[in-house]
């Protein structure tokens, strides 16, 4: 078991210690599984998940406080590869969040709610394997999927759900857009200055997805009559 603290943007430690790269490394190797907690709570689940999988587990959580939820319930092991669907929306977009990102993708539907998108959020838990059924549906059944992750971009979380699609040959059904760390060494600076820098907070997310629905509501209104 390999637990990765310090996952994501940790900012006072300096330039060389944001942990950006694992989700990249890792996923490569065969048989292992690989998740992140929405919260400290489902952390100790994925604890428990990984102490009792027979294979190699590897866990990322971020450093710093966690959100205040529950914790008076013993832990509880996870189905490996199965997300969670945290609400429903109308099929404009689906905001695949994984792990920190949970809870900034939470907040960004309800700014997104008052702007007349009802944004579906999921809680992906694990980045391998993934959670295949529910993301083929729901590149299925909606216009765009965005996935969310702290960590770069390149061979990341979303890297795993574009190939999914590729696989699934899906791509052509829904437009996906990548949300992460771009290809560049990331400064030293307080995280959620940082995070904002990147759109990795509920105001950078919800704009985003506006962007998205707003340029498909314009394309569609040019489109020639026949």
């Amino acid at each position: 078991t390999f637990a990765m603290d310090r996952a994501g943007i940790v900012g006072a430690d300096g330039p060389t210690h944001h942990g950006l790269l694992d989700i990249a490394y890792l996923r490569g190797y065969p048989n292992i599984v690989l998740m992140a907690p929405k919260d400290e709570a489902e952390l100790r689940d994925m604890m428990l998940t990984a102490i009792e999988h027979p294979g190699p587990a590897g866990i990322r959580f971020p450093r710093g406080s966690g959100h205040g939820v529950d914790l008076s319930q013993n832990p509880k092991k996870l189905t490996i590869g199965k997300a969670e669907m945290l609400s429903e929306g109308d099929g404009q977009v689906a905001l695949l969040a994984y792990g920190s990102m949970v809870q900034p993708a939470v907040e960004a539907a309800r700014i997104l709610a008052s702007s007349g998108v009802k944004a579906t959020v999921v809680n992906a838990r694990f980045v391998k394997p993934l959670d295949i059924e529910l993301i083929t549906s729901l590149a299925q059944t909606h216009q765009n999927i965005v996935t969310i992750e702290e960590a770069y971009l390149a061979g990341g979380f979303g890297s795993a759900v574009l190939e999914l699609l590729e696989a699934e040959r899906l791509l052509d059904d829904v437009t996906l857009t990548r949300m992460g760390v771009s290809d560049e060494i990331v400064t030293h600076g307080d995280p959620k200055i940082l995070l904002a820098k990147y759109g990795l907070d509920a105001e950078g997310i919800a704009a985003k997805v506006l962007s998205l629905t707003t340029s498909e509501a314009g394309a569609e209104t040019a489109r020639p009559r026949l």
